[in-house]
């Protein structure tokens, strides 16, 4: 962390990142805020996690064969892989059910 410091970048001052008490704390001001006015992107270096899981798991789902092709043939029209588009349709109808407007999570 910064703390209270300045650091001079080749263009101007950067404010500097205040301490938090609470990961939620944390999380809540760089939601409201512009990262560019507290750090220098320009100086970041790529990261690799190789053993970083994925957040997805597989599972097996049993359906009518006339609701997978017609899933499958309204993937077609839309250029999507049909499995994508089951995806779209459960966020869709999660968010609606929990009475999220726009998804605010992403998958």
């Amino acid at each position: 962390m910064i703390g209270t410091r300045r650091i001079k970048t080749d263009k101007h001052m950067l404010k500097p990142i205040p301490d938090f008490s609470t990961e939620d704390d944390e999380q809540e001001f760089w939601v409201q805020q512009d990262s560019t006015e507290y750090l220098d992107w320009k100086l970041g270096e790529p990261v690799v996690l190789p053993k970083l899981r994925s957040s997805t798991k597989t599972i097996s789902l049993r359906m009518s064969e006339t609701m997978l092709n017609e899933l499958k043939l309204l993937a077609n029209k839309m250029d999507v892989p049909y499995q994508s588009l089951i995806k779209v349709y459960l966020r869709e109808r999660i968010d609606k059910d929990l009475g999220r407007g726009v998804s605010e999570i992403q998958d």
